[in-house]
């Protein structure tokens, strides 16, 4: 599954502002080897034959599933999960075809089971239950869902499945857990004239009267309940070979040729996975399903053979589509693809060992993007990866990579950006430590060993470690995923004589809000080298280790930026980088310069040395290096909210520093440009805009003006930027002409981008009216969380005020998979203390004392933001005061 960060990523885009935080979770101890589970052990599923029968119109459907199940003791009661489901038959017959007499039925609401209980004990043996049901279909992507949406035709409505993590059971009555796999047959009657898709190809159809027809699918491998895949609708497919295997894509009627990119990618990706992970893709085909809407919990799901994926990131609307779209399309399709392998083939016991499928499936796709298009420069990426997972590991309410999990709940907030982020970061770094043959030969092995099983990390550690050649792969793993938080190596002396530097290590831990924490023991693998030397690698163990680098000179330590752990210098040694940080690799650069952004906010060295290498950055600097600036830029704005003196210190510097790096590259595209600079073009545009740069929002809102009569003033790879400068700085009379362009689109992907900008206006009055508007059904049943959260990032106090005051009206607009998070989350960038009390207030009420993660790091975000303002900014100030901000 791909994450759909918290808050809408398309208003975040358009505000120039980095991503909202993903949340965390108080850590708590684990095993390495434990199989939680929810349901009795005493019976195994091993085939579902599903019959479901949708009625789209009245949002219902019906089913018939028989599954054919071995019992493993003798029991008078068999237990499954099941919601929304309202039985109308249940019968148990044995191997022997004697039909057992009926059993009660009752159901556990709560615990989402239903419990089918004999007259007598049922013995051993296998059985078929047949279970005729019916059930619900949602607004929201959880079960059975309708999205509907606009054509130039009319209305559509078009019916999907989402599973992921526990949702198969309001599909089917099914032991609904990662470890009971099983195949699967697929029966949907359906209209004659409409397609339904499911992870097989159809076997053949019938004729089922009354202009229905019966859509038999190939049976499935085994697999686990979540990954079955159901879809029905107005759609079309485009298919291709890749070896033996048909890739497909699958959209609404007319929009397939903006799935061509997706398309091409699959076959590339395809023939690579084949080949890195040893074992062929095992099904026939391999569709890539696209959806109008979205949702706050993901943006892709990884269904065995048919991958949901929302349009936004699977589409290429020529008119809209961005080069960073198109590269957004090309990661999300590598992340889903490598689930196909960590995830479906090979898939975690219990949802403790999620990181198996998420972080793998991540640093899958960042490797395979930056191998495949070089072009595009995204092994930079990889820094900012490390960063949104620290960002969530440094406070108090982190969790370890591998967690305990007990509830469903906890379950679906387990999607977080250290099972992702971490994750992939840290197998970055045991693939650096060991080798990326000898990584790869240890994934090869994995997934020969375990396909169509369910595996623990341990599994993964073991194979990696056989194939090493001694390195103490399982201690260094255990290390960084049975344990939270983050190492810090401190460099305590550097020493150069005869042409080698040597330099002495401490390991510590480094936190943004427990400075006097207990520090806990790390293997740490390091790399180090002198500008421009060789780098030297040793593995810090016991907390303090010596290391000899080729040449004198300013040392990088985490050269190459694979290792998870701070670097903090001697103030030495951190001059000597400054002043040498020019001569650094891009991606040293990056990682120097986001170490100095951590530090300094969490009080372990001036707050203003980020400055001081924003200041000296070269204007020959690669595009990703002022990204990166622009991001720090405008987070410190975000600091000053509210403060307008001090802010336009800020800002003066700030745009002074970006401006004339927009003026070298222009708003008008080249011919001959890096794809980067298309990239940063936008970011820039962005950044500057928000920052109030006079120059940038006269400009945007020219074009803006301008659009209807000279098309070529709103170049699509311009033309959300722009609009969403306009947006943000909209008064009445433009708020109400976006509002009437939403209106009047007819392409879902570009309405719902439309919808988004509403919610952005930094204008009190324009942000409750998109509060307003977000309650009705205008904007699209999957949008209205969109727009509440873009309401949040410039006014986080109205919209989580606004959002629990119309609580049972919002509810019904959240994935029930989110709402736990959703609500605390849109407080997440306040300044103000007394949001701390409301947030604190409203999970004591609404959400269980076992889920409140969500929660607790909204609060733990909102103290450390107030502190940064009220302890680091001053330094800020009295740099700029310095330096002539």
């Amino acid at each position: 599954m791909r994450l759909s960060y918290l808050g809408s990523a398309i208003v975040l885009a358009l505000a120039g502002a980095p991503l909202l935080p993903v949340v965390a979770q108080p850590a708590v101890p684990v095993t390495t080897d434990q199989a939680v589970t929810q349901l009795p052990r005493d019976l195994r599923p091993t085939h579902y034959d599903v019959a479901v029968t949708p009625h789209a119109q009245s949002m219902t459907f019906d089913g018939k599933v028989i599954v054919d199940v071995d019992v493993l003791k003798a029991t008078n009661a068999i237990t499954l999960n099941a919601i929304d489901m309202t039985f109308s038959q249940v019968t148990l017959t044995s191997a022997e075809g004697k039909v057992l007499p009926a059993p009660k039925v009752s159901i556990d609401a709560q615990n989402q089971t239903a419990t089918f209980t004999f007259a007598k004990p049922v013995a051993t043996g296998a059985y078929k239950l047949a279970m005729s049901y019916s059930g619900k279909i949602g607004t929201q992507a959880n079960g059975l869902f309708a999205l509907d949406y606009d054509t130039k035709s009319g209305k559509k409505r078009a019916l999907y499945t989402q599973f992921e993590n526990s949702d198969a059971r309001r599909f089917i009555p099914s032991w609904d857990e990662p470890n009971y796999k099983a195949t699967f047959s697929l029966h949907a009657t359906i209209p004659a004239e409409q397609m339904a898709v499911s992870n097989m190809p159809a076997a053949n159809k019938t004729d089922a009267g009354h202009g229905l027809v019966t859509v038999n699918f190939q049976q499935s491998p085994k697999m686990s309940t979540y990954l079955l895949f159901f879809g029905l609708g107005d759609f079309e497919r485009t298919t291709a070979m890749a070896g033996n295997t048909e890739v497909g894509v699958v959209t609404q009627k007319g929009m397939a040729s903006q799935a061509g990119f997706a398309l091409d990618s699959a076959k590339q990706i395809l023939a690579e996975y084949n080949d890195y992970f040893g074992t062929p893709y095992p099904l026939p085909k391999l569709d890539n399903v696209a959806a109008p809407g979205s949702s706050q919990f993901f943006s892709a799901m990884e269904n065995w053979g048919a991958i949901f994926t929302f349009e936004y990131s699977m589409l290429l609307d020529p008119t809209v589509s961005t080069q960073a779209d198109k590269q957004g399309v090309f990661l999300v399709e590598a992340h889903e693809m490598a689930h196909q392998w960590f995830g479906d083939l090979v898939t975690m016991r219990w949802w403790d060992n999620l990181w198996l499928n998420e972080g793998f499936a991540s640093w899958m796709e960042g490797r395979t993007t930056a191998k495949l298009h070089p072009e595009w420069h995204t092994s930079l990426d990889a820094v900012g990866v490390r960063e949104a997972a620290m960002n969530r590991d440094a406070i108090a309410t982190t969790h370890p990579v591998v967690q305990q999990i007990d509830t469903v709940e906890q379950a679906s907030q387990a999607f977080d950006a250290i099972t992702y982020s971490k994750g992939e970061s840290v197998i970055r770094m045991l693939e650096a430590y060991v080798g990326p043959d000898v990584w790869r030969d240890g994934v090869r092995r994995y997934i020969k060993a375990h396909a169509y099983g369910n595996t623990v990390s341990d599994d993964l550690w073991r194979e990696v470690e056989a194939v090493s050649g001694g390195k103490p792969v399982t201690q260094v793993a255990h290390d960084f995923t049975l344990q939270p938080g983050i190492p810090m190596i401190k460099v305590e002396s550097v020493q150069c004589s005869a042409g080698k530097t040597t330099l002495q290590l401490s390991q510590s831990e480094f936190t943004r809000d427990r400075p006097g924490k207990q520090s806990l023991s790390w293997h740490v693998p390091v790399i180090a080298q002198t500008i421009g030397g060789q780098p030297s690698r040793t593995l810090v163990s016991g907390g303090h280790a010596t290391l000899e680098v080729a040449g004198c000179g300013p040392v990088i330590v985490n050269a190459g930026q694979s290792g998870y752990y701070r670097t903090l210098y001697v103030r030495e040694q951190f001059d000597a980088l400054k002043g040498s940080f020019a001569k650094l690799q891009p991606i040293d650069q990056l990682g120097v310069m986001d170490n100095t952004w951590a530090l300094g906010m969490a009080g372990q060295q001036p707050a203003s040395d980020v400055l001081d290498l924003i200041a000296g950055t070269s204007v020959d600097a690669v595009p990703q290096v002022w990204e990166e600036i622009a991001s720090d830029l405008s987070g410190l704005d975000g600091y000053y909210t509210g403060d307008t003196t001090r802010q336009q210190a800020l800002r003066k510097f700030a745009i002074a520093k970006l401006a004339p790096e927009l003026k070298k590259i222009g708003w008008e595209a080249r011919a001959d440009e890096a794809d980067p600079v298309k990239i940063l073009r936008n970011d820039l545009i962005g950044t500057l805009g928000s920052l109030g740069d006079a120059a940038v929002i006269k400009e945007a809102n020219r074009r803006f003006q301008a659009m209807d009569k000279d098309p070529a003033a709103m170049p699509a790879a311009l033309r959300r930027t722009i609009l969403g400068v306009v947006a943000r700085n909209a008064d009445v009379t433009t708020w109400d002409h976006l509002h009437a362009m939403a209106q009047a689109e007819k392409t879902p992907l570009v309405k719902d981008q439309l919808y988004g900008l509403l919610s952005i206006a930094r204008d009190k009055v324009l942000a409750q009216r998109a509060l307003d508007l977000a309650l009705t059904d205008e904007p699209g049943a999957t949008n209205s969380s969109g727009m509440i959260s873009g309401v949040s990032f410039n006014h986080p106090e109205m919209a989580f005020d606004f959002a629990v005051t119309h609580k049972d009206q919002v509810d019904k607009k959240v994935d029930s998979t989110s709402t736990a998070r959703y609500y605390p989350a849109l407080a997440n960038r306040s300044l103000d203390p007394a949001t701390i009390d409301k947030v604190k207030a409203f999970s004591d009420k609404y959400i269980a004392a076992s889920s409140r993660r969500g929660a607790d790091t909204v609060i733990a975000n909102i103290q450390y933001r107030i502190q940064v303002r009220n302890e680091r900014l001053p330094a800020i100030d009295a740099w700029l005061k310095k330096h002539g901000g």
